[in-house]
């Protein structure tokens, strides 16, 4: 088999800020689909359905974010391992990354649906799920949840690609995902009248549909990556399995503890209404736009950062970090202007509720401070993902996700007697932890000796 590299985007040579921009842009325009398809959910079914309704995707997105941990974690893993390989020119390492990679993550993938589908009643009594809600919410956790295992694969091919330097191609098929739901949404819900069941299934197919996409790519080119996917390769390699489980568990803790704490959050929330509830889904929905940004920065940063490392290539790491910030930085500034100028009418986007716009004000602050933490979280993570240093990682991950969050929202919402508004500032506090950590790391210089990835 041929082990050429026509799939390989060697970003260790060239002008770092055209090689960020060209990697990125497509993940930015990716995440941005995923992002419109995601607020389509919201939109359509806030305009048909009502508050309740939008209570219903507000809390079942969440519970369903806080289900991908494992996708968002060893996804992210995956494609640091593969980025380090690739820069030190080990191919046979990238084949046997990939193979564990797809027994480990779609398995996890059916377990995690199967345990969550057997608890889903006491998991949306924890949340506190409001009655006028309860039914439409369970209808989308269940829909949701049977395809949960199409997030896992589509987040692991993904991983493959972006770890190779290749960040096209997974935006081909988030497009793929992005129009079918959108047409789905409409279809569905205004069309055949299935609430937010119809909003749910519409997800599932779009990403069932993108899924299968993706794979077939991937076997249409396994000879540019030394993976033939006969059986005999999707067995776990052990030394990869390590390194994965190394890198992939404090990530993986990483995304599961900040969702968990959203979800602590979000049952606060819950107890204040369905007003509060729908309003809990317009701030998320609201911050998902500035972590387009965010997100697609952090993994330009990590993949760079981690070809450079495994190249030896210290020099250019700096250059990386200061090159996201000016631009995320700048992005954030102008999505705060318009927040601050023309937040009802931002509000009005996703609902015409006036009960729930009357009150709408109050996520202002709490979305402009997020906006700011979420632009220096992708400077944070480049470098602590990017060399694969897992404890720090653990750190940021229980700080972050967990002590802070939690501890700052109970502080301003219970302890200073702001409620609802208090826990959203939380929140967004929480958010500017990561560069605190992520630049004393970067300023002690210990991640130049990082290199190649070693379990």
């Amino acid at each position: 088999m041929s082990t050429g590299k026509s799939m390989i985007n060697d970003l260790t040579e060239g002008s770092v800020t055209r090689k960020l921009l060209a990697f990125a842009a497509p993940l930015f325009v990716s995440n941005a689909l995923q992002a419109v398809y995601n607020l389509v959910d919201m939109v359509v079914v806030g305009q048909f359905i009502g508050g309740a309704g939008m209570s219903a995707v507000s809390i079942g997105g969440d519970l369903l974010h806080l289900l991908t941990f494992v996708a968002m974690g060893f996804s992210s893993a995956g494609q640091v391992l593969i980025a380090q390989s690739v820069g030190a020119g080990e191919m046979q390492r990238v084949r046997k990354t990939i193979g564990t990679m797809f027994s480990f993550m779609l398995s996890a993938g059916l377990v995690i649906a199967l345990l969550c589908y057997v608890i889903r009643v006491p998991l949306l009594a924890w949340l506190n799920t409001p009655d006028e809600s309860y039914a439409y919410t369970m209808d989308y956790t269940v829909t949701c949840i049977t395809g949960l295992v199409f997030i896992y694969g589509y987040n692991l091919v993904s991983a493959i690609l972006r770890g190779m330097g290749d960040s096209k191609r997974p935006f081909l098929f988030v497009a793929i995902a992005a129009v079918l739901n959108m047409a789905l949404d409409v279809l569905f819900v205004v069309v055949f009248r299935m609430a937010v069941f119809g909003a749910a299934l519409a997800t599932v197919i779009g990403q069932g549909v993108s899924f299968l996409f993706s794979v077939a790519y991937l076997y249409r080119h396994r000879d540019s990556f030394a993976f033939d996917f006969r059986l005999r390769s999707f067995r776990p390699d052990r030394d990869a399995l390590r390194r994965l489980v190394n890198l992939g568990v404090p990530m993986a803790i990483q995304s599961a503890a900040i969702s968990f704490s959203k979800i602590v959050l979000m049952s606060w929330i819950n107890a204040s209404g369905v007003v509060y509830s729908a309003l809990a889904g317009i701030y998320n929905k609201i911050n998902t736009i500035v972590a387009v940004v965010s997100n697609a920065f952090t993994t330009a940063g990590s993949t760079m950062v981690g070809q450079n490392l495994g190249a030896g290539k210290t020099e250019r790491v700096p250059k990386i970090l200061r090159t996201i910030a000016a631009i995320t930085l700048s992005i954030c500034l102008v999505l705060s202007l318009v927040l601050l100028l023309a937040g009802r009418q931002v509000f009005g986007v996703f609902t015409g509720d006036e009960a729930v716009l009357a009150v709408s004000a109050v996520l202002v602050g709490p979305c402009v401070l997020n906006f700011f933490g979420s632009a220096t979280r992708s400077v944070a993570f480049a470098i602590i993902n990017g060399s694969g240093n897992t404890r720090l990682n653990l750190a940021v991950a229980l700080i972050d996700g967990m002590i802070s969050r939690i501890g700052f929202a109970a502080l301003l919402g219970f302890g200073l007697g702001l409620g609802c508004q208090g826990f959203w500032y939380g929140d967004a506090l929480a958010g500017c932890v990561p560069i605190m950590i992520g630049g004393a790391y970067l300023l002690s210089g210990r991640w130049k000796s990082a290199g190649r990835y070693r379990a």
